[in-house]
């Protein structure tokens, strides 16, 4: 089956694609209105900021798209990508989408924290064809509050229940990213694909966003490298095989870091996130060597879904800026080495070789307001020490800002997790404890379940192979 995957150069492109491709479409990736007419089924990808990518839309593929929904064409819009279908959003006041939907798109409220990124429950309503329940990956700050009318809806509770897809005929929309949603995911756009919405069996759908377990891959030269603080770095495998067997255990997501491009001065290894992203069908997160817009649209092309800034951004924070308004926050991840000072705790930059004397807590408040959606803040005293998170650095930043957190830094057991999330983390990486074989992220769930920490189960295989 023929898939026309539209080119918004902002989009997630080769995790979309190469999902496709896994459940048997074979894909075209293309910005013609005339092939918008002419396909047999068409993507209109997620990531980016609403403004931005309408305005990459020329009007003519935006009246074909609108065309095929008014027809009841299979379409699928993902994401950012069923949005534009509303008829404008609170993200870009005054810019219209495309009007086949009689809704806006809103904020998540003051009290609901915004992105929600991360695993949440999807429940269908009576009368939908294509949705099952299951757990779904968000990146979303905005969304519609209700379905409009003529329209099917699943559901998906973040501070109250909001539309995660809809539905009319072959015409579907998801909130959530499908091809990041594992083997529910996978299905689903199977399904879509065959244009048969039968089988397909629900699993279990968490009844909030959960807590996430992200392995962290640092490559250097193409291999996983580990080390303390960066140094005495030794070998940890290959990152393609690494990564699949992260997501067969249950990781929720990846963090990809090519702990060499910035002290190098070389862009992150687009070749070895291409060859991640063919293995795995969950969220990964690449930084290194990120200094401009067109280097995260090349890594997002390459198969990152977010991108991470840390001493580019240092140096000159318009990049969070920049990087906020062509992808959308919930794409900009800001990484902060945080070392302890007296009374508080210091950013370092350039792999720990360099001391800036920035507050790291107002680093965070800083990034935040310029449009970072999310922090991975790893403490440079607790890195690969195994001796737990530094929980008042994690206190501090998580009491200070709105964002989620990723805690890093010191990880050696599951309960040194769970005393993260519990400090506020909404997410928290590992690389040493997994790299080394003590434990797995099967293992991992199970104990934060037996300490009655959220996590998504581990059912279905994130991968791709």
């Amino acid at each position: 089956m023929s898939v026309c995957v539209i080119d918004t150069q902002a989009a997630n492109t080769a995790s979309v694609c190469r999902a496709l491709e896994r459940v048997g479409a074979t894909v075209r990736l293309s910005t013609s209105a005339d092939d918008v007419e002419s396909a047999e089924r068409v993507v209109l990808p997620g990531v980016g900021a609403f403004g931005a990518v309408r305005g990459r839309l020329p009007e003519a593929l935006g009246a074909a798209l609108l065309r095929r929904v008014d027809a009841g064409r299979p379409t699928l819009g993902i994401c950012l990508g069923m949005q534009l279908f509303g008829q404008g959003s609170e993200e870009s006041p005054g810019v219209a989408g495309l009007g086949a939907l009689a809704a806006q798109v809103t904020r998540f409220d003051a009290n609901t924290r915004a992105p929600q990124l991360g695993w949440n429950g999807v429940q269908p309503t009576e009368g939908s064809r294509w949705i099952r329940p299951g757990a779904a990956y968000f990146a979303n700050s905005y969304r519609f509050e209700q379905a409009p009318s003529g329209w099917t809806a699943a559901l998906t509770d973040h501070g109250g229940p909001f539309v995660s897809a809809l539905e009319r005929g072959d015409v579907l929309l998801c909130q959530f990213h499908p091809e990041l949603s594992g083997a529910w995911g996978l299905d689903l756009l199977r399904r879509w694909v065959r244009g048969d919405p039968r089988g397909g069996e629900g699993t279990i759908a968490p009844a909030q966003l959960t807590k996430r377990i992200v392995p962290c891959l640092d490559v250097r030269d193409g291999r996983v490298v580990k080390g303390v603080q960066f140094a005495g770095l030794r070998d940890a495998g290959d990152p393609a095989e690494l990564a699949e067997a992260y997501a067969v255990q249950g990781a929720d997501e990846l963090c990809f870091l090519d702990v060499s491009a910035t002290d190098e001065g070389r862009k992150t290894a687009v070749e070895t996130v291409a060859r991640v992203r063919s293995r795995v069908a969950i969220p990964l997160t690449v930084g290194g060597g990120v200094r401009t817009v067109e280097d995260a649209r090349a890594l997002l092309s390459a198969g990152a879904d977010k991108v991470a800034v840390n001493t580019a951004a240092v140096q000159d924070p318009t990049l969070i800026d920049r990087l906020s308004a062509a992808f959308g926050s919930q794409c900009v991840v800001l990484a902060v080495d945080a070392a302890r000072t007296d009374g508080g705790w210091e950013v370092v930059i350039r792999s720990g070789k360099q001391r800036t004397g920035i507050d790291a807590v107002q680093w965070c408040a800083d990034a935040e307001r310029r449009g970072a959606g999310e922090v991975l803040l790893t403490s440079w005293d607790r890195d690969g020490t195994r001796s737990g998170y530094e929980l008042a650095l994690l206190r501090a930043v998580c009491g200070r800002i709105g964002i989620p957190v990723i805690a890093s830094g010191g990880a050696a057991t599951a309960d040194d997790l769970a005393d993260a999330f519990r400090a506020g983390a909404e997410a928290a990486l590992a690389a040493s404890v997994f790299h080394d074989r003590e434990t797995t992220v099967a293992a991992v769930k199970d104990r934060l379940a037996s300490l009655d920490i959220d996590i998504r189960p581990v059912s279905g295989l994130g991968v791709l192979s």
